[in-house]
């Protein structure tokens, strides 16, 4: 079964290909020679991914796939949410947007967060979502530099290290987006059965 990753991101097609089976050929945005930068307008994270998946799917007439991650801190009542990866401005950096949150939670005891992933899935006509959170809190530096985006500073309950220590497997085990790819594998094995 052929299915396309709307993603741009590398780092994020590396992690959900070592999750799909082998049964799944995963092509991305650049195997399908899309390279728009497909517009994430919606006000919530399960609208971004539909959003996404939809541009494809109509598009270029495609099954397709896509997800929407947000960081959720307590402390600041959900943010930055929706605009995490553009929480310290449009260039979309991930050390700008470690910084600006470390530095609004300091002075704050309250570092619970969680990530949550929404998965959006276009097969054959119909639409199917797929969510995964994993709870943990913000630590007060950068620890480790494996991963991407906030994985430096977010340390998952249950573990002493953060998602930029741990290895890759751990964190694909127990992540956000390995728990809701993890659920889209499911829906497709049964699907294909």
């Amino acid at each position: 079964m052929k299915l396309v990753f709307a993603t741009h991101n590398d780092h994020k097609l590396k992690e959900v290909q070592q999750l799909l089976p082998a049964s799944i050929q995963l092509l991305s945005l650049k195997d399908i020679e899309c390279f728009d930068e497909i517009p994430e307008t919606g006000d919530t994270l399960e609208e971004n991914a539909k959003i996404k998946a939809d541009y494809v799917t109509h598009t270029y007439g495609l099954n397709c796939f896509s997800d929407d991650t947000g960081l959720l801190v307590d402390a600041l009542h959900g943010a930055p949410g929706v605009f995490s990866a553009r929480y310290a401005g449009d260039q979309k950096n991930a050390k700008d947007n470690m910084q600006k949150l470390l530095s609004e939670l300091e002075g704050r005891n309250n570092r619970n967060a969680h990530f949550k992933t929404m998965v959006h899935l276009n097969l054959n006509g119909e639409s199917y979502a797929f969510e995964g959170i994993v709870e943990g809190i913000i630590t007060k530096e950068e620890q480790g530099n494996g991963g991407f985006g906030y994985d430096p500073i977010f340390r998952p309950n249950g573990y002493e290290k953060t998602f930029g220590e741990l290895p890759s497997e751990t964190k694909n085990a127990i992540s956000h987006r390995g728990r809701a790819i993890e659920k889209l594998v499911d829906f497709l094995k049964k699907y294909a059965s």
